[in-house]
């Protein structure tokens, strides 16, 4: 859910500008969940620019003040969620931690890096939503860990059904600074994009399952 169209579209138009985001009707792109898709989203490269990364970060920030006010920790996803997650930990004068995709193979084996205190409330950060199982599969991690998840916060949401779905059947809150909608508008109004592509991608997104 965006609840700031204005920032929405401005962060959308920067992902377009620094070429986080590729387009391509014609030569689909495989994402992590085997979905073919016309786009392909890259947050990675925010960090490499400090005035667009400190803006991401106050507008997550912003989010988790005001959907979640009671949070107590911040958790960054493995592993684009984690430089995020320490900006926005940094700005809310926060604790913050980290969860591994699996546990690691040597000393403690523990897959949460940092303090996570039992019974915190903890808001996750990742990158970006697709299905929205692997910020969910952190979650469970973070939950057999004793803390509540308060919510979900990302970048950028591709609003997908799977992703409502997924999330609605969890009982997970969640919100997004940029989205799909906000990005592919700013594309064809800043004729990076055709009209027709416009139209490819935006009829694609409504036969994803």
């Amino acid at each position: 859910m965006i609840t700031n169209k204005n920032i929405a579209e401005t962060i959308a138009l920067d992902l377009l500008n620094i070429k986080a985001v590729k387009i391509s009707p014609d030569n689909l792109f495989t994402w992590a969940s085997g979905i073919k898709a016309p786009i392909y989203t890259d947050n990675r490269k925010i960090v490499s620019y400090p005035k667009m990364r400190s803006l991401v970060a106050q507008q997550l920030a912003n989010l988790i003040k005001e959907q979640f006010p009671n949070a107590t920790v911040i958790a960054g996803v493995a592993t684009a969620g984690i430089p995020h997650a320490a900006l926005v930990a940094h700005l809310l004068e926060l604790p913050m931690i980290y969860v591994r995709p699996k546990p690691k193979d040597h000393g403690t084996s523990q897959q949460i890096e940092g303090e996570l205190p039992k019974n915190a409330e903890v808001v996750m950060i990742d990158d970006l939503i697709s299905t929205g199982q692997s910020v969910l599969k952190a979650a469970d991690v973070v939950k057999a860990a004793d803390a509540t998840v308060a919510g979900i916060v990302s970048i950028f949401d591709y609003e997908l059904s799977i992703s409502s779905e997924n999330f609605e059947k969890y009982g997970a809150k969640f919100y997004s600074v940029t989205s799909y909608t906000s990005l592919i508008k700013a594309a064809e109004e800043n004729k990076l994009i055709s009209k027709a592509q416009y139209l490819a991608i935006k009829d694609w997104h409504h036969t994803v399952k």
